[in-house]
């Protein structure tokens, strides 16, 4: 009796040994009323609309669902690879930095058992589904049936060695994300090599110093904070306003503080967003048919730039194309020491690959003209030969850029270095409209991380802490001068996936690195020295990951149904069609523009097709409707919220209830604020400022009350 009761060595009559079926959900809850009927994914599932169907298989039975925290069984195994007891389960003590006396003890209650209901969430989960999370993290055809496992989730703490190992390899995989943006800005500007260095250093003290803010007070989910690609396309278009095109003197830091200041007033307006409770109204009307093609146009509508970019180099800029392709798709299964180092670190190694044969080939001569000098200007080069090659010669050499050698070696980024903020109402304007498209952002990267490495999603009121404590962070990033907002990098969650790695801890240690190397003036001078040409062929590959990583979020949707493919379609195209109607408005074939042809697109506030009494409201209108973020965002909130259809169908992203932090401990010490902070702010009932004092109530250390809370699944959809 004693073998046939260990679930390890209990015989099993097959791969997918039946198991019993759940009860159905109360008629109080949307399932029921909706007609739920769960698939594959946790919260929602692919349509089989237009699919004949098929006579079901003896061998397979259908499993029960997690539907709380979006996880399911696959072909009928148990939930999380965890089998259910049939006598008792208990709940145990997970590994945790924060501790605590009360989630102890309510980690040790034992619950007895229930039949014929739905198994109460274990606090301490090991397993996950690869099915609930993103396309991405299926990487393998012997992981597609089977659970994956994290090996650190939120809370957990290993070791010194672990995490610092976890942290770099967390922050070098997303390196991309951190460093491209201040290389494309920086020189539309006219800033120097210098003033490159030095943006680059303050973006990695900004990106160090809000992250660890985030993880303490904002969300506490592992998300790195840093310049979003959101931010990019509308300081692009303030970068070519018209009044800034015949600027005598230092352009850089005139225009630098006309962004800092319109990123201060945006940051201001998602701080009021998030804290006022207004984004938990906001939240009815986001949902992943809505955040799929919002992302998706941020990184498709930077077409005109990248390739463009890249073919003024061709033999450097398409092997950078083709090796971080590679690594990332062909080389993806390839472990070494237990790690997937090509796809993990595909950005940095092939970085480092091309940069060398860049080198190679400057070092023999490969780029070097008899009589030619790549430092003279083109106005005063008078040989033909030497004006032919002069564009060859600049692209492709590595040695043009000084920034590494001019770098100090300490430097300390200090805010208003740049000088005082110049605040423009037109500007600020523009920029509160992108900070709405960066809380969409975050709030599909805060949903899905959570099911990565959370017990439970947040609450409505912790996703508006995190979105208030993000508009401080871009208030941050403003006084210090990056030149974009800061938000959560929707990048992150796809390498926390790969990397199965959650912890917290591991994050905040990698913050901590970051800020220490943004001291160092070299480290700075050597990223503004990598060349333009290869930061072109890494932008078109991140750029390309973002769009996938927006379409991902149709996974909690019905991917299959006409209504979202229709919504979703429609919301492509138009994000595309239309800011090209305002790009293209009154520009003829032959004008010749004083911007580059790849910053044409951005200069619209002066020929866009709205021509009022007022000049600052066309400037508004005319930027707004040339982004492509924007139109996708406003059509598709538009049809999501009107085009009828069932929460299924429309995958609306799944929340936990605020009372759910009362019943569950591990709700509440996943997402509480550290040093009891959370009793400053009891009274702002919006946001879910709690701490560990709710913890500590007589209920919780009651067996019934415990079991009580796998039943709060009925009440949590």
């Amino acid at each position: 009796m004693a073998a046939s009761s260990d679930p390890t060595k209990r015989p099993r009559p097959g791969p997918f040994p039946p198991v019993p079926e759940a009860t159905a959900m109360p008629a109080s809850s949307w399932a029921k009323r909706t007609n739920f009927k769960p698939k594959f994914s946790g919260e929602t599932n692919a349509s089989n609309s237009g699919q004949l169907p098929l006579p079901p298989n003896p061998k397979n039975t259908p499993a029960p669902v997690d539907l709380e925290v979006g996880r399911s069984v696959n072909g009928g195994a148990e939930v999380n690879n965890i089998p259910v007891p049939e006598k008792t389960q208990i709940l145990k003590k997970r590994r945790d930095s924060d501790g605590g006396a009360a989630a102890a003890a309510a980690a040790e209650v034992t619950v007895p058992p229930k039949r014929n209901s739905l198994p109460s969430v274990p606090q301490a989960r090991t397993l996950r589904s690869d099915e609930a999370v993103l396309p991405q993290t299926v990487e393998d055809d012997e992981f597609v049936s089977r659970h994956s496992h994290m090996k650190y989730e939120l809370r957990d703490t290993p070791g010194l060695v672990p995490i610092g190992f976890y942290g770099f390899q967390h922050y070098l995989s997303i390196l991309g994300s951190l460093i491209l943006i201040p290389l494309v800005i920086v020189p539309a500007m006219g800033g120097s090599h210098d003033d490159t260095s030095r943006v680059v250093s303050t973006v990695l003290f900004v990106s160090g110093m809000t992250t660890l803010l985030h993880t303490s007070f904002g969300s506490r989910l592992p998300l790195i904070q840093g310049p979003s690609f959101v931010f990019l396309a509308p300081a692009l278009a303030i970068i070519n306003s018209p009044e800034f095109v015949g600027l005598n003197g230092n352009n850089f830091k005139h225009i630098m503080k006309e962004l800092q200041g319109a990123i201060i007033i945006a940051s201001a307006f998602q701080t009021i967003l998030g804290y006022s409770g207004l984004m938990t109204i906001l939240l009815r009307l986001i949902n992943p048919v809505v955040v799929a093609p919002t992302i998706a146009a941020v990184g498709l509508s930077f077409y005109s730039y990248g390739f463009p970019q890249v073919g003024k180099c061709l033999e450097i800029g398409l092997v950078q194309i083709l090796v971080v392709i590679i690594f990332s798709l062909y080389l993806r299964k390839i472990s070494v020491f237990g790690h997937r180092l090509f796809l993990i670190y595909a950005v940095p190694l092939s970085l480092a690959i091309t940069w060398a044969t860049a080198f190679l080939l400057t070092e023999a001569g490969a780029y070097s003209y008899k009589g030619c000098d790549v430092n003279v200007p083109a106005s005063n080069i008078i040989s033909e030969h030497c004006r032919k090659h002069i564009s060859r010669m600049r692209h492709c050499r590595v040695d043009t850029s000084q920034a590494l050698k001019s770098s100090p070696w300490f430097r300390i980024p200090y805010p208003l270095q740049w000088g005082t903020p110049v605040f423009s109402w037109k500007m600020a304007l523009v920029m509160c409209v992108v900070s709405i498209i960066s809380s969409v952002d975050s709030v599909g990267s805060y949903h899905a991380s959570s099911l990565l490495v959370a017990s439970r999603p947040p609450t409505p009121g912790v996703v508006s802490r995190g979105i208030g404590l993000e508009g401080l962070a871009s208030i941050l990033a403003g006084l210090w001068g990056t030149g974009t907002g800061s938000t959560s990098l929707t990048e992150n969650v796809h390498t926390i996936a790969v990397t199965k790695m959650g912890s917290r801890r591991a994050v905040e240690l990698g913050a901590c690195v970051l800020i220490f190397l943004s001291l160092v003036g070299k480290v700075g001078g050597f990223i503004a020295s990598i060349p333009e040409v290869i930061v072109a062929a890494l932008l078109c590959f991140m750029w390309a990951m973002l769009a996938a990583l927006g379409l991902s979020n149709l996974r909690y949707s019905e991917a299959g149904s006409s209504r979202n493919i229709i919504i979703v379609g429609v919301s492509l195209f138009f994000s595309l069609s239309v800011p090209s109607y305002f790009q293209q408005y009154g520009v003829s074939p032959n004008s010749n523009m004083s911007v580059p042809i790849y910053f044409q697109p951005y200069v619209v506030a002066s020929h866009g097709p709205v021509h009022t009494k007022s000049g600052g409201l066309n400037y508004v209108v005319n930027t707004l409707l040339s982004l492509h973020m924007v139109i996708a965002f406003l059509v598709a909130v538009i049809l999501d919220n009107t085009v009828p259809g069932s929460r299924q169908e429309r995958g609306v992203y799944v929340w936990s209830e605020s009372d759910a932090v009362k019943t569950e401990a591990a709700v509440a010490k996943d997402y509480e604020l550290p040093f009891r902070v959370g009793k400053i702010f009891r009274w702002v009932k919006w946001v879910e400022f709690f701490s560990t004092v709710q913890l500590n109530q007589p209920e919780l250390k009651s067996p019934s009350a415990v079991s009580d809370a796998g039943n709060n699944i009925k009440r949590y959809i």
